[in-house]
C-alpha cells in the first residue's frame, strides 16, 4: 500500500471519526472513543507527513506518547464522572448544582 493511499485512509477516518462525535453524543464514552480515533487518524498523517525528516522518530514517539496521556486523561474523567453522577450520559453534565 503506497503512502498516499495510506494517508487518503487517514483523513477519511479522522472525518469519520469526527462524524461519529458529531452524531453520537449522547454517552461520555462513545465521545472519547471517537477522540481517540481521531487522535491515532491524526498520529498516522503526522508520521506520514515527517517520514522524509529525520527527526520522524522523536515525532511519532512524542505524538504516541500524547495520545497514550490523553486517552489515560480520558478514562480518568469518565471513571469520576461515573461515580458522581452514577451515569455517563453527557446531558446529566450540564446540570448545575449549587
Amino acid at each position: 500500500m503506497s503512502t498516499f493511499h495510506l494517508g487518503l485512509i487517514s483523513v477519511l477516518g479522522f472525518f469519520m471519526a469526527l462524524t461519529a462525535i458529531s452524531l453520537q453524543y449522547k454517552h461520555l464514552l462513545s465521545i472519547l472513543l471517537s477522540l481517540e480515533a481521531a487522535t491515532m487518524n491524526l498520529f498516522i498523517m503526522m508520521f506520514l507527513m515527517t517520514n522524509n525528516i529525520s527527526y520522524s522518530g522523536e515525532t511519532s514517539l512524542i505524538l504516541i506518547t500524547l495520545g497514550a496521556c490523553e486517552a489515560s486523561l480520558g478514562l480518568s474523567v469518565l471513571v469520576s464522572m461515573i461515580r458522581a453522577q452514577g451515569n455517563d450520559y453527557v446531558t446529566s453534565f450540564m446540570s448545575q448544582k449549587c
